[in-house]
């Protein structure tokens, strides 16, 4: 898995086209951008070539073009260098690239395979499958050696809306000027093995990023608990999950955690509060954030304390079963209310939930916070956290042990704890510090584990 540089943006294909032709407009000419993306090929090439003969494919695009300025710096530097080509003029900025390379040239169909393969074939503009004969052969080369695809493996859908078939592999992926969607997250994110980002020194937007490191600023000298923030867990048919996601609200930060329900009497330590009064509760101007769904069930209660939370003027959570009740109506229970609201379903509660709109998983979510008015956290290998504002942050920091019971709820509480320091940032300090403290955790551990481990991310963001 790759840590994506923090902080970097993530661009569709016609976004960054679009970040490309501004460029060109304010003075930056095709054939130095060209040149800024081959020679940060190059220079990853070199890291790992160590003497062995390299074979460079280039295809009849701009990728093409990037793929022969590879191919000039790595033979300048000493490497055994070799181009094969795809049928197909090439024009402008690639076109001149390729009359600067002197080196040999053969066809595609008859290049031979060598140890290092650099894959210019295809890049931003594939929109269907590769031809079969050309994905067997490509495959063939590919198959034995160490891939560095430029941009994207050949074959890929750069904005991951789709999986062709015959689309490559690589070993390393030097993504250019930024991130695309398909480097981060569907499955075709497995075929970039490791994925370096290259930077064009372009203007980007920046509506869709990465996760970053919080800052995190210890309590004031003035601080209470209440102004910490008063955080109320409300319990249902399975207490283990409302006490994990209690405890972890305690060890996030959260100054004071109620408890409600029956897990009120059973478990957890001293310092949570066990309470049933939920009048006085909701009641509370001092509370904080409410947190709903990890062990709701779904029963005539669970359908009860749903809605007093839904109508409670007070920033709302909701997870696990509260998002399956919630997906019997639709969101529009949610958009309608006053407080701000955060949601974290898992990809099979987000579906129940929200109608399928296609698109990749930051399209969807990105729709889904518009539709709600909600902040969404998309939990999984690649977590995407969607603001109704139209931004998303992009995760995948989390360790793949957390695929185990339990550690949705450690993130839900979390997220509530960290609502009152966090503000706006609330989500994504929650998603990094769930992320870190799996890290801290090792492998093959359980959930309560998670928790035992928040202070120390904590700490590491101070």
């Amino acid at each position: 898995m790759t840590l994506f540089p923090a902080n970097a943006p993530i661009l569709r294909a016609a976004e960054m086209r679009a970040a490309e032709a501004a460029a060109f407009a304010s003075g930056v000419s095709q054939d130095a951008l060209m040149e800024r993306a081959g020679t940060a090929v190059a220079q990853q090439v070199q890291r790992i070539a160590f003497g062995r003969p390299i074979l460079v494919l280039a295809g009849p695009g701009n990728n093409g073009g990037d793929a022969f300025v590879t191919a000039r710096l790595l033979a300048q530097w000493g490497n055994d260098v070799t181009v094969a080509t795809l049928a197909g003029k090439l024009d402008g900025a690639a076109a001149r690239m390729r009359s600067a390379w002197t080196g040999s040239v053969t066809s595609f169909d008859d290049a031979t395979p060598r140890p290092i393969l650099v894959d210019g074939l295809f890049g931003t503009g594939v929109t269907r499958s590769l031809d079969p004969a050309l994905g067997r052969r490509f495959a063939a080369l590919s198959r034995n050696a160490f891939v560095v695809a430029i941009d994207l493996p050949s074959g890929v859908d750069s904005d991951a809306g789709q999986c062709f078939t015959g689309a490559g592999r690589a070993d390393l992926t030097v993504a250019l000027g930024a991130l695309k969607p398909a480097h981060a997250t569907g499955p075709d994110a497995e075929r970039m093995g490791h994925v370096v980002l290259a930077d064009l020194a372009i203007a980007l937007p920046a509506d869709v990023r990465t996760i970053r490191r919080p800052g995190i600023d210890p309590p004031a000298r003035t601080a209470h608990k209440f102004s910490r923030g008063l955080i109320a867990v409300l319990g249902g048919a399975m207490p283990g999950a409302a006490r994990l996601a209690a405890r972890a609200a305690l060890s996030a930060g959260a100054g004071y955690v109620v408890l409600t329900g029956d897990a009120a009497g059973q478990g957890g330590p001293d310092a949570l509060v066990r309470r049933d009064d939920l009048d006085a509760l909701l009641g509370d101007e001092r509370l904080a954030a409410l947190l709903i769904g990890p062990g709701l069930g779904r029963d005539d209660r669970a359908h009860s304390l749903l809605d007093r939370a839904l109508a409670a003027d007070v920033p709302l959570v909701i997870d696990g079963d509260a998002i399956s009740l919630l997906a019997q109506t639709g969101p529009d229970r949610i958009a309608v209310r006053s407080a701000p609201t955060w949601l974290t379903p898992h990809e099979g509660e987000f579906v129940r939930m929200f109608a399928d709109k296609g698109g990749n998983k930051i399209d969807r979510t990105r729709k889904a916070a518009l539709q709600a008015r909600a902040t969404i956290v998309h939990k999984g290998p690649d977590t995407v956290i969607a603001c109704p504002q139209g931004t998303a942050i992009v995760s995948t920091h989390g360790p793949s042990w957390l695929s185990t019971a339990g550690t949705g709820d450690v993130l839900a509480g979390t997220l509530a704890a960290r609502l009152r320091p966090g503000g706006a940032a609330a989500a994504e300090q929650a998603v990094w510090l769930h992320g870190q403290a799996a890290r801290l955790a090792g492998p093959a551990f359980v959930a309560d584990a998670l928790i035992d481990h928040l202070g120390q991310a904590i700490a590491e963001c101070r």
